[in-house]
């Protein structure tokens, strides 16, 4: 019956036996048959080893003592405890000891052949790690590692250590008098130009106090002219923006001044049509009417006379005497007809002119005023076929572009009134000025001479239809 064996992590299991390789188990358990098997433990714990050498002779031929200090243990892998195993199972632990221990005096004794005292004693640091460095692969060998490795106490029976320290000693004391008097030299010398500097930063710092002084009443100066010059910057501002406010107002109120006057022109042309849908209702549309009445007349008189002419005719050409007659009555009837037609066509004029008369200059001017867009389309329709205009200016401050065409077109259509009144006699900008509405309106507002220039309201009026 198989005995199960545990083993801490700080040793390892070594199961052999059984006719297969030995098991290692660290931190486990096993089943170790008595009669098959043989089990044994191998520790992993850290072993302290005292390295001393002691008179070994250094490179330069000094005698010198070394007493170091190793950490050693089995290391953690599968192979290297196998290895272990098979190098110290079976021996005690001073045996197990003693194996690492003499391999590292081996190598610390060759080592301290190799370098001087200076070196061994100034970096030990150094010296450990060769040694270490050197050690560690005759150690894996065995399944070991170092874990650390020290210099404790270096020891120098022949005092090469303690003559390097009393040469040392001289040497500080040496400098340490020469620093002395040196300092002292300094001291002195320090102390005469510290004297000096304390005066030159006396005469330094009372310059500047003079030189602040200056700079203070210069700044003080300057920003006294500056605050001047801003506070006469600020009353000319706020002046300025008195006037500009000023020139707003005024321009509001010219502008509410023009809305009124174009509101006052909208409904002088509202009462123009009024008129003239009045004049179309009582005099035009009757006069229409008693022309259409009278032609209707006359033609039935011409029809009925046609008719009898054509029955007499008749009768006549029956008797042989018809067709004369016929031609007779028939040129009859057309010239009364035309008679009866003549006569109600004067009489349709005479009452269009009448009703021409009875509404006055207005008709023609309202007449005149339906045709002036015509007339600037007329003036303007060359332009629109035209692709591409280039235009010279001649210097004389009448501008050029497109502003001076748009001008030129507009003195054109300006020009239409005086045309009309050289050929009829008609004051049209007259008439309109004498409008009962319009010349009231300039009698409640401004007086005539303050009044906006009448090319600037031309140009208003005309710039859209242009």
């Amino acid at each position: 019956m198989g005995v199960i064996q545990t083993v801490g992590p700080n040793e390892a299991l070594v199961r052999s036996g059984g006719g297969e390789q030995p098991k290692v188990v660290v931190g486990g358990r096993t089943i170790v048959l008595p009669v098959f098997h043989r089990s044994q433990r191998l520790p992993l714990s850290v072993m302290t080893l005292h390295v001393k050498t002691e008179n070994v002779y250094t490179g330069e031929g000094v005698a010198v003592s070394v007493d170091g200090v190793a950490q050693v243990k089995v290391a953690r892998s599968e192979e290297a405890i196998r290895t272990a195993a098979q190098q110290f199972l079976g021996k005690t632990e001073v045996e197990v000891m003693d194996v690492p221990l003499q391999t590292l005096e081996g190598h610390q004794r060759a080592i301290l052949g190799t370098m001087t005292m200076e070196d061994i004693y100034q970096d030990r640091e150094k010296f450990a790690s060769q040694v270490r460095t050197v050690a560690s692969p005759d150690l894996a060998g065995m399944g070991l590692e170092i874990v650390s490795f020290t210099i404790r106490d270096i020891k120098d029976p022949g005092g090469y250590l303690d003559a390097l320290g009393v040469r040392r000693t001289a040497e500080v004391r040496r400098d340490a008098t020469i620093g002395q008097a040196e300092a002292e030299r300094d001291a002195g010398i320090r102390s005469a130009e510290a004297k000096r500097e304390q005066e030159a930063a006396t005469f330094e710092a009372e310059t500047r106090i003079a030189e602040s002084e200056r700079g203070y009443n210069v700044q003080k100066a300057a920003y006294d002219q500056e605050v001047n010059a801003r506070r006469a910057e600020a009353e000319l501002a706020d002046e300025l923006q008195r006037a500009k406010t000023q020139q707003d107002i005024r321009r509001e109120e010219v502008e509410i001044d023009v809305v009124e006057r174009a509101k006052q022109i909208e409904l002088q042309e509202q009462e123009i049509q009024r008129r003239e849908r009045e004049l179309e209702a009582t005099v035009r549309k009757p006069a229409e009417a008693e022309r259409y009445r009278i032609e209707t007349l006359a033609e039935g008189e011409r029809n009925a006379v046609v008719a009898q002419a054509t029955a007499d005719a008749e009768a006549t050409r029956r008797q042989g005497e018809a067709q004369a007659e016929v031609i007779r009555l028939t040129g009859q009837a057309e010239a009364e007809a035309i008679e009866a037609k003549g006569a109600a066509e004067a009489a349709a004029m005479q009452l269009k002119a009448e009703a021409w008369k009875q509404y006055g200059e207005a008709a023609v001017i309202q007449q005149v005023l339906e045709t002036l867009p015509a007339v600037a389309e007329a003036v303007a329709q060359p332009l629109a076929r035209t692709d591409r205009i280039v235009m010279f200016g001649g210097g004389d401050g009448g501008g050029t572009g497109a502003s001076k065409l748009t001008r030129d077109i507009t003195r054109t259509v300006a020009q239409v009134p005086e045309v009309i009144e050289s050929l009829t006699g008609i004051d049209i900008v007259g008439s309109i000025k004498n409008i009962p509405g319009l010349e009231s309106t300039a009698r409640s507002g401004e007086p005539a001479d303050e009044q906006p220039p009448q090319r600037d309201a031309t140009d208003e009026s005309e710039r859209p239809q242009a």
